[in-house]
C-alpha cells in the first residue's frame, strides 16, 4: 500500500539502503591492504570456530597443524560465499525482467548486484593472498549449485538470500574483533559486515511485507527447501577435502567435527537470529525445526 505521497513501503526501504551505499560502501581493490604480510603465529579463523577446535584430533595438533587448517576452513568458507553470492545475482538479476527500471527498489537491487560482484572479487583475492586454493563443486554438487537458482522463486529468493548471508554474518560480528586473527581477514569481514547488513534488511523487509499473504503452497514450498538447506551447510561446512588439503584423514576428521559439540555451538550461534525471524515469518514449519535442529542449527 502506498501513503499519500503514492510512495509504497518496498521504495521507501530501497530510497534508506541506497543512501546507505553512498555514505558506506568500500573497494576491497582499494580498501584492503594486499601488500602487508601474513601474521606467521596467527590464525585464519579463531580457533573456537575450527569445526574440530576440542576435538581428540584436535589435541593432537600441533600449533601450525590447528593454523594450517583454519586456512584451509577460511578457504572452504569464502569458497561458498562465492557460490552463494554467484547464485542471489543470478536470481535478481531474472527478476529484474519484470521491474520498473525507474523505481527505487531497481535501483538497490543493481547496487547490491555491485556489492556482491566486489565481494567475490575480495574473497577470491584473499584465498589468494593467504596461499590457498578454492574450493569449488564437483559432480553431483556441481549440477546442484548450477540448477538451484531454477528452484528459487518467489519468498524462497530472499529466504535463499538469508541463508546464504545472515548464518555466515552472525559469525562473522562474533569473530572479527578476535585479537588472534590475521588482520587481512578481519578487515574482510569488517567490510562484508557493514555491506551484509543492508542486504539482509533488504531480503527480511522482502519476506516481511508478504509473509501474511504467502499461499499455503508457497509457504509449504519455502518450508521444505529451507529444510533442505540445513544438512547442505553442515556438509559444506565439513567438506572432507579441506581436512585432506591440511594433512588429515578427511573422513575421519569429517565424522569428528559433525559429532563436535564446539562447533554444533557455533552454528546454533550462527543461525538463531534467522531461525527466529524465518518462525515468525510462518517459514519454519516442523519437518524444518527438526532438519536444523538434526543438523546442528537449532538446540
Amino acid at each position: 500500500m502506498a501513503d499519500t505521497l503514492g510512495v509504497t513501503p518496498r521504495e521507501k526501504v530501497a530510497q534508506r539502503l541506497l543512501g546507505g551505499s553512498v555514505k558506506r560502501s568500500y573497494d576491497p581493490v582499494v580498501d584492503m591492504d594486499w601488500d602487508a604480510p601474513l601474521d606467521p603465529d596467527k590464525f585464519f579463523l579463531p580457533a573456537e570456530v575450527v569445526s574440530l577446535y576440542g576435538t581428540p584430533m584436535w589435541q593432537r595438533m600441533t600449533h601450525q597443524q590447528r593454523q594450517e587448517l583454519s586456512r584451509q576452513e577460511l578457504a572452504n568458507v569464502l569458497s561458498v560465499g562465492i557460490w552463494f553470492e554467484n547464485i542471489l545475482n543470478r536470481m535478481l538479476l531474472r527478476d529484474l525482467i519484470d521491474e520498473d527500471p525507474t523505481s527505487k527498489h531497481a535501483h538497490y537491487t543493481l547496487t547490491e548486484m555491485g556489492d556482491e560482484c566486489r565481494h567475490m572479487v575480495m574473497f577470491g583475492r584473499v584465498i589468494d593472498r593467504v596461499g590457498a586454493k578454492p574450493y569449488w563443486p564437483k559432480g553431483l554438487d556441481a549440477v546442484f549449485v548450477k540448477a538451484l537458482p531454477f528452484f528459487l522463486r518467489r519468498s524462497m529468493v530472499w529466504t535463499g538470500a538469508l541463508l546464504g548471508e545472515e548464518i555466515f554474518d552472525a559469525l562473522q560480528r562474533r569473530i572479527m574483533a578476535d585479537p588472534d586473527l590475521q588482520p587481512l581477514v578481519a578487515r574482510l569481514m569488517r567490510i562484508h559486515v557493514t555491506e551484509e547488513a543492508r542486504h539482509i534488511r533488504f531480503a527480511r523487509e522482502a519476506i516481511a511485507r508478504d509473509a501474511d499473504t504467502l499461499p499455503a503452497w508457497e509457504r509449504q514450498y519455502t518450508r521444505t527447501l529451507t529444510a533442505i538447506a540445513a544438512p547442505l551447510f553442515a556438509d559444506m561446512f565439513t567438506n572432507r577435502h579441506m581436512y585432506a588439503r591440511a594433512g588429515l584423514d578427511g573422513r575421519e576428521a569429517k565424522r569428528q567435527a559433525m559429532a563436535n559439540p564446539h562447533f554444533r555451538q557455533a552454528r546454533q550461534t550462527g543461525a538463531a537470529g534467522l531461525a527466529t525471524f524465518l518462525d515468525d515469518a510462518g517459514l519454519m514449519g516442523r519437518l524444518t525445526k527438526a532438519s536444523w535442529r538434526r543438523w546442528g542449527f537449532l538446540a
